[in-house]
């Protein structure tokens, strides 16, 4: 090990004094060149070899990532100025083939009398215009993966160094790096226009909420409620992304809402419910410990929208009848039967207790002046988040949602049981859509008219939020962004005094702009 010290250090010694000359003369050789690096890797293999030398390999692996860091930024320099040149030598040529072009497209038809002739010429013109750009594009996107590669080896080089480990500081600049020698400014906007102009919006409210004298609008308290009414509607949209992310949709969100809601009304009613529930005596749940009373609202609520929810699951997923469909005839049984079992009647609050221990608020303190309070049903909603990110993400079924949602013939072909998928997703709607419906009778008094509108709300929020119409494309925290933006949006409206019916307005344009996105990306990707 002395001997491979001494010998390291003399080569380093000559080896950056050359480079410091090649760094001069702009000659500086790749990591995979170099001597020194060459004489680390093998005594590196050497030392792995051994179990025993484990400390010693690190000692190696730490100089040798010291040496290679110098000579990579040398080399990383040399790259990005060589390339920098290049695109400044392409631009300078586009510019050129786009004068030569117009003003060769210009006197073809200066010399023409015919109209069709002209519209030939001109037409020719354009596409020659369209192709000197492509080429353009084509040489700058080889110039900036150029410069974009130089780093990436230098980290996978570094990596290999280590035995594989990685280091964070690496990886971060290597993805800045990445994204900023890929980014297209018609692609980033066509990604996150919308999200602009959102953000911009909500940027006015703030600004004009002040001025109209109805008081400061992002403060921690409003953010806070904006934040709890979000926490149920997030059960829905959780539920409906999944349909949507296999060209699905689900109209029956509304009704199911209605039902969970009603359902745990009327278990929870703090006396002897007024409710004629098909016209048998009105029940009371009163003598049930109140622990057994909340485990049986939970229960029935998920129960029942799983059973609606297999219902409209099972048509679309064994007759191929479009969730549109299926789901629609779910809501108008469901809605149905509420109304003519409880004759419209709401059931009335539930027990103030357990209210306040579920759906009341923690007191945090005081700020400005102002008792600061911390929603209850935030927590279950960020419960609901994870456990949703975690089956699209860390399961089979859910690399099975996204397979299916593609391509549900190649998904068949490739041995997923699209049925048995289909189903799955269409139970696990209902399971949020019960957890949301029995948390919304924390909310507010339930009755067969609660929810009216949930389903266009949660559709909205996960098509805004980026999971496609077209199937297979989507993240949770898309839905959980779309949430948050919808009932921030309209939180604003009515925090500045909106009409109400002005901001179904606001909603449909922006539904209808994230619409057309969601296909203008589709196209392109066709």
């Amino acid at each position: 090990m002395a001997d491979f010290n001494e010998e390291i250090e003399q080569l380093q010694t000559q080896s950056l004094k050359q480079l410091e000359q090649d760094i001069a003369a702009k000659t500086v050789k790749p990591l995979n060149e170099d001597e020194v690096l060459k004489k680390y890797q093998e005594q590196l293999a050497l030392l792995r070899a051994d179990s025993s030398k484990k400390a010693e390999a690190k000692e190696v692996s730490k100089k040798a990532v010291a040496y290679a860091n110098i000579v990579s930024q040398a080399y990383i320099n040399q790259v990005n100025e060589e390339q920098t040149a290049l695109e400044n030598q392409y631009k300078e040529g586009y510019k050129k083939r786009v004068a030569d072009i117009k003003a060769s497209t210009a006197d073809r038809v200066s010399r023409l009398s015919n109209k069709e002739e002209i519209n030939v010429a001109k037409y020719e013109g354009d596409s020659a215009l369209f192709d000197a750009k492509n080429k353009f594009q084509n040489e700058i996107a080889k110039c900036r993966g150029a410069k974009n590669q130089a780093y990436i080896d230098h980290v996978m080089f570094n990596r290999a160094l280590r035995d594989g480990k990685t280091n964070l500081k690496e990886d971060m600049t290597m993805n800045w790096k990445n994204y900023v020698n890929n980014f297209k400014m018609s692609k980033f906007m066509l990604d996150n226009g919308l999200y602009v102009a959102i953000l911009i919006f909500f940027i006015v409210c703030v600004i004009i909420a002040p001025l109209s004298g109805n008081g400061q609008l992002l403060s921690l308290a409003n953010i806070l409620t904006i934040l709890e009414q979000s926490s149920t509607r997030m059960f829905y949209a959780l539920g409906v992304a999944g349909l949507i992310l296999i060209a699905g949709t689900d109209l029956s969100v509304c009704r199911m809402v209605a039902l969970g809601s009603v359902t745990t009304g009327l278990i929870l009613h703090p006396t002897k419910n007024i409710v004629s529930f098909f016209g048998m005596e009105p029940w009371d749940f009163t003598g049930l410990p109140m622990a057994g009373r909340l485990a049986m609202a939970l229960f029935l609520s998920i129960t029942l929208c799983v059973l609606f929810s297999s219902f409209s699951g099972f048509f679309s997923a064994k007759f191929k009848i479009h969730p549109f469909i299926s789901t629609l005839s779910a809501q108008l049984i469901i809605y149905g039967l509420l109304f003519f079992g409880t004759s419209g009647t709401p059931v009335g609050s539930i027990d103030p207790k357990v209210k306040d221990l579920i759906g009341g608020r923690w007191i945090l303190g005081e700020l400005n002046g102002d008792y600061i309070t911390f929603p209850k049903l935030i927590i279950p909603a960020i419960i609901a988040i994870f456990v949703a990110w975690f089956i699209w993400n860390k399961t089979t079924f859910g690399k099975n949602m996204y397979a299916v949602g593609g391509n549900a013939e190649a998904a068949a072909v490739s041995g997923i049981n699209v049925f048995a998928v289909t189903m799955g997703i269409f139970i696990m709607a209902g399971i949020f859509y019960g957890c949301g419906a029995f948390l919304e009778a924390f909310r507010a008094n339930a009755s067969a008219g609660t929810g009216q509108g949930f389903e266009l709300d949660a559709i909205a929020a996960c098509v805004v939020g980026g999971i496609s119409f077209n199937g297979g494309i989507g993240k949770i925290r898309g839905a959980v962004i779309g949430v948050i933006i919808f009932t921030g949006l309209t939180y604003c409206l009515t925090f500045l005094g909106i009409d109400t019916n002005l901001q179904f307005v606001f909603k449909g344009l922006i539904l209808i702009a994230a619409v057309a996105l969601d296909s203008v990306k589709y196209l392109k990707r066709k």
